[in-house]
């Protein structure tokens, strides 16, 4: 978990992610990613100097009209003193039965997004915080010029005027290998995903992709992640001292 407090904390920094006094609503789906985060800011709070506080979000999509089990993700907002809000939703219905979504990602996401959005306000939180890490970075960024001919990804950081809410990413640093092994060493109760879709998405098939790049040329995702950073595109410019590192370089 070491490994994965020193990503976090280096994001956290360069990025500037978290201020005192911020409230933050953890989205937390039960899968090792959200899991992981959950843990990592509840334990970075001791020593990263920031005056902070939490909660823990979970968005129940109830797939095929059946409630997931999130009692153990409970047990462990309980264990750290961390409020915990479970919010049931129709989005499984919606997406899979009603919609019948031929490629379902995006109007999941969409559809949780907006009551993650909700869920926030309600428990009077001004940041939001996802479980995206490295490897999301570059599928994503890949995905978006594969797929949809542009060069982007989400941001580290961004702001949603219309809900006056940050959304934060501190695991952007932290590959996801780390994070697996971080989800085991600590014993985190991993909920495994329900979605009909999982495994057989497009992220997936691009995961696929890049590790028999990473097979081929090692180091592949590394300078992929590196071309993001240095376009400076959707906020991933090097700023500060990472800026003057890079500069001496």
């Amino acid at each position: 978990m070491q490994r994965v407090l020193g990503y976090m904390r280096k994001a956290i920094q360069e990025f500037d992610l978290i201020q005192d006094g911020d409230n933050i609503a953890v989205g937390v789906s039960g899968g090792k990613d959200s899991m992981v985060l959950l843990r990592g800011l509840f334990l970075l709070k001791h020593f990263i100097g920031i005056d902070y506080t939490l909660a823990a979000i979970t968005l129940d999509p109830q797939f095929n009209g059946v409630p997931g089990n999130y009692e153990p993700v409970r047990e462990l907002c309980e264990k750290m003193g961390i409020p915990y809000y479970l919010k049931p939703t129709d989005i499984g219905q919606i997406v899979f039965d009603v919609r019948k979504e031929p490629n379902p990602c995006s109007l999941c996401a969409r559809m949780r997004r907006g009551a993650l959005h909700d869920a926030a306000i309600e428990m009077g939180c001004n940041k939001i915080a996802l479980g995206h890490h490295y490897d999301d970075v570059v599928e994503t960024f890949m995905m978006n010029l594969f797929n949809e001919g542009r060069i982007g990804c989400f941001s580290p950081k961004s702001y949603l005027s219309r809900k006056d809410l940050w959304m934060i990413r501190p695991l952007v640093f932290a590959p996801e290998k780390e994070i697996r092994k971080a989800a085991a060493k600590c014993e985190l109760p991993v909920v495994k995903s329900k979605c009909p879709a999982d495994g057989h998405t497009s992220r997936q098939q691009m995961k696929e992709f890049l590790l028999a790049q990473e097979k081929q040329s090692d180091g592949f995702k590394y300078r992929l992640f590196g071309a993001l950073r240095r376009s400076g595109i959707d906020g991933w410019g090097y700023t500060g001292k990472s800026a003057r590192q890079k500069v001496d370089k």
